[in-house]
């Protein structure tokens, strides 16, 4: 059976294919104010010939009807919008209320329980985008909750928003570059500061899940902002940009 497996974020959608529990490599696009015809035309080449189309999507009700406009149109299948549950793919949900956790996030964290070099290790998940999002997963697989904070690009915007002074001295975007906590200019500031702020939540909360777990976490990073930030850090990390996508072949392979 082939899937069609697709996360859409808030600026992002990415893809891939799973066949016989293998996973093709990630593709992804913004798709910032995409119609149906456009969704469509992005995925045609990969809805070929699939047999189901799962999705996890944080971007709201427009985008996902579009979506679901779409890949009916391309192929006739009414694609799976996966939710937040109580159990699945050996990860417990620790909310209280299971369905106020994000589905990227419950996705992530069950993709990241099943990564192949976890060695029986709890996982520290860190998704970097439009917002940064912290889960921690013990070795049992059960979730211990997580925290939410703006990520460095939204950092960033709401300063240069709510704050003439910054705005006006920050002059025009330049192309990121890595840079010391203490800047020469207002824009590399902004940059700096954003991006030293949550490369050191990631190491505190590395930190707290050691006390709290009694051993050091494996720190897993994603989402579009992740390699940006990862030379921040402190903490030993893994990079993995399609840990959501992982989750979501990890809950279409049933466990043995």
């Amino acid at each position: 059976m082939t899937t069609l497996l697709v996360d859409i974020g808030n600026t992002r959608i990415k893809w891939a294919r799973l066949s016989r529990a293998r996973l093709t490599r990630q593709q992804a696009a913004p798709h910032a104010g995409w119609t149906a015809r456009e969704f469509q035309a992005a995925l045609a080449a990969s809805l070929r010939g699939v047999e189901a189309v799962q999705v996890v999507s944080v971007a709201g009700t427009r985008v996902d009807r579009a979506f679901t406009r779409a890949v009916r149109a391309a192929c006739g299948l009414a694609p799976q919008f996966v939710a937040s549950t109580r159990r699945a793919g050996g990860v417990v949900n620790g909310y209280r209320e299971v369905w106020r956790l994000g589905a990227d996030r419950w996705v992530a964290a069950i993709g990241a329980h099943a990564w192949p070099d976890r060695r029986g290790r709890p996982v520290c998940v860190v998704d970097v985008g439009t917002a940064m999002t912290i889960d921690l997963v013990d070795a049992q697989g059960r979730h211990h909750g997580g925290a939410i904070v703006p990520g460095p690009a939204l950092m960033v915007s709401s300063l240069l928003r709510g704050t003439g002074g910054i705005r006006h001295r920050a002059g025009a975007r330049r192309a990121p570059r890595a840079v010391s906590l203490f800047a020469r200019s207002t824009r590399e500031a902004l940059d700096a500061g954003s991006r030293h702020a949550v490369a050191a939540l990631i190491d505190h909360a590395r930190d707290e899940a050691r006390v709290a777990l009694g051993r050091p976490p494996l720190l897993l990073l994603t989402g579009g902002a992740a390699a940006e930030v990862a030379r921040y850090l402190a903490s030993p990390h893994v990079v993995v940009d399609d840990l959501v996508l992982r989750g979501l072949a990890a809950l279409a392979t049933p466990l043995p």
